[in-house]
């Protein structure tokens, strides 16, 4: 990939594209293409063929699709399934058919069976069952993973490249109340409590699950540099993680700390939990030179003061 070669990168208005955006910018790449959703339905596969033919990419990274925390995938898991697997079906065959080089597809940690060692390692897809409430939004990434290697394997070329990044958070997060995953819920509830002066705060489960987080812009840097070290990748997909991980009352306080809440936090243990942990081992994409950089305290600070900056 070279600095003047054209970019598509799809979902450039969401957490994890626009993150890739500012990343290829940094780099000096100036040949990028974005389309709102609006003027680009990538679940109409005419209209994704028509602006294959006409753009001619020669890079993709696909980080469009619908994605949401447990209330989310509880609630519209038809609707998770469906768009996130129209979505990589048409653009993966315009790929094909216009002679993309490289495209980057992005897995997700709930892929992985429930109940799991202490790190998740790349292997153990499809050894168990996947946690309930996000297993259509579980199965359609399942089913990318397995396209990339098929494509890549009909092409005898590696042109596929499957990243599993853990949970995602930071500048540009979804912060509705109905689809936003726990950082972003936890920075929404944390600032309106500590704006109305409310004495506490209900958060959902136990808090004892432990979450491995990755901040958006490191899962932006582990991309590109996939893209430039493509030669390296086998036909398989990669874990790409921070490499600890806390558990959700730790995330609670450090969040309501950096807020500057100090109300009560209360459990409703009525509520599912989710997996009990997710901690990827991302050893075997780390081993080929990348490494993330964010801690997670000071992606929390960054995070809310995006979040702040939007509300001004």
């Amino acid at each position: 990939m070279k600095k003047g070669s054209k970019i598509y990168v799809a979902g450039h208005a969401g957490l994890l594209g626009s993150a890739v955006v500012r990343k290829l910018n940094k780099d000096g790449f100036d040949n990028i293409r974005v389309v709102a959703h609006s003027e680009l339905d990538l679940t109409d596969s005419k209209q994704v063929k028509d602006f294959f033919a006409k753009e001619t990419p020669e890079y993709v990274f696909l980080a469009a699709g619908i994605t949401g925390g447990i209330l989310a995938n509880s609630t519209y898991p038809a609707d998770f399934f469906h768009k996130n697997i129209a979505i990589q079906d048409n653009v993966f065959e315009a790929a094909k058919k216009y002679g993309v080089k490289n495209l980057v597809f992005y897995g997700s940690s709930c892929m992985y069976p429930k109940i799991c060692p202490s790190q998740i390692k790349e292997e153990m897809l499809l050894t168990g069952h996947v946690e309930e409430t996000s297993e259509a939004y579980a199965a359609a990434k399942i089913a990318g993973i397995y396209a990339c290697r098929a494509y890549n394997r009909q092409a005898k070329s590696n042109i596929f490249i499957a990243l599993v990044p853990n949970s995602l958070y930071g500048i540009n997060d979804n912060y509705d109340p109905k689809n936003s995953h726990v950082i972003s819920s936890f920075i929404t509830k944390f600032h309106k409590a500590k704006t109305e002066n409310a004495k506490s705060v209900e958060l959902w489960g136990t808090g004892t699950p432990r979450r491995e987080f990755l901040f958006c812009d490191d899962a932006a840097e582990a991309s590109v540099f996939a893209v430039m070290n493509a030669d390296k990748l086998e036909n398989k997909h990669y874990n790409v993680g921070s490499g600890s991980d806390n558990t959700i009352k730790e995330l609670a306080s450090m969040i309501a700390g950096e807020i500057g809440y100090e109300g009560e936090i209360i459990w409703d243990t009525s509520r599912p939990d989710g997996s009990p942990r997710k901690l990827l081992d991302s050893s075997r994409f780390r081993d080929l030179g990348w490494a993330p950089k964010t801690m997670l305290k000071e992606g929390i600070r960054s995070a809310y003061n995006a979040f702040k900056g939007a509300q001004a």
